[in-house]
């Protein structure tokens, strides 16, 4: 599903427009102002890429189900970065929360109503 595919690429962008500061620009003299306009300019590439997976995933789920499995993959997206950029340590807590968020896309797709 290219829709699929689009979502893990938007929410790559998203991620690093958000969190890219924590590791990279922490202390070099950046200010705020600046830092709010190059994490815009990231996020443009996630809007580009956001916007046609909600086109065409719109076609197979609804609006509430498409937020639902967005969700899910922006915490998976998050977790990766989170480990393997900003090097945090990934928790029991942590891995438990996103399997009930996976369960919750389960009811929310996968269920027949």
């Amino acid at each position: 599903m290219l829709f699929l595919v689009l979502l893990i690429a938007a929410n790559v962008f998203m991620t690093v427009a958000w969190y890219w500061h924590l590791r990279f620009a922490k202390g070099e003299g950046q200010s705020l102002p600046q830092i709010i306009m190059i994490s815009w300019g990231i996020a443009f590439f996630e809007y580009c890429l956001q916007v046609p997976a909600n086109r065409l995933g719109y076609r197979y789920f609804n609006a509430t189900q498409l937020k639902i499995i967005q969700e899910a993959v922006s915490i998976v997206v998050f977790l990766l970065f989170a480990v393997f950029v900003l090097q945090e340590r990934l928790q029991w807590n942590y891995i438990v929360s996103f399997l009930l968020i996976v369960l919750a896309v389960y009811f929310a797709v996968g269920l027949k109503s």
